[in-house]
């Protein structure tokens, strides 16, 4: 499917940039247990990029979704779905095979947006990134409310179509086209891997 993505979206994928090497970080977003069903099908797309990232010394950072009291911090989320993560559970436990290493930063979340309520922000600033590249689950939920938050914080979006994945293909698209419209640059594994590689 990856070129048939930039097929599809060709009339709003109007825009082409690539990450700038030392400027750039990977944003793993809620590659966990949970959506495992959903992120089966990228997996082998996300573990390249992460490989490739931690190949050329660029940040890598992974996100992971959960409620600790679902009744105090389940906000619109938990009135929204009636089911959440909860913290530490195994369903909050990451997917097994991610190559993640020690030191690797991870962000805690219970909200959409990986900014909403945390120290992604100040993580990136302090570190000089200008460059977000967004991958994991779902496409329409966390990594697009992640991305169209990074973009309103001045943030350089690249959100990779061929590792990113929702419950349909018609929600997938729907946010790509979005995305491409107004907030992001939409690239694939082996173009962005290819590029950061030279």
């Amino acid at each position: 499917m990856q070129n048939s993505y930039l097929t599809q979206i060709k009339d709003y994928d109007i825009r082409q940039a690539w990450p700038v090497p030392g400027k750039a970080a990977l944003l793993v977003i809620d590659m966990q247990l949970y959506f495992k069903p959903v992120a089966q099908p990228i997996l082998d797309n996300v573990i390249s990029l992460i490989e490739c990232f931690r190949k050329n010394n660029e940040r890598i950072l992974f996100t992971r979704h959960g409620h600790r009291d679902p009744k105090t911090d389940g906000g619109m989320l938990g009135r929204w779905w009636g089911d959440l993560i909860l913290y530490g559970s195994d369903d909050w436990e990451l997917i097994d095979g991610l190559h993640m290493q020690t030191g690797d930063t991870i962000i805690d979340k219970n909200r959409y947006s990986a900014f909403f309520g945390t120290e992604l922000d100040d993580f990136l600033r302090k570190e000089g990134v200008e460059d977000l590249v967004i991958m994991g689950v779902l496409t329409n939920c966390c990594c697009e409310t992640t991305a169209r938050d990074a973009f309103m914080r001045d943030y350089r979006v690249f959100f990779v179509a061929d590792a990113t994945a929702a419950p349909t293909e018609e929600l997938h698209l729907a946010t790509l086209k979005n995305l491409a419209y107004g907030f992001a640059y939409i690239v694939i594994t082996r173009d962005l891997c290819n590029r950061l590689n030279k």
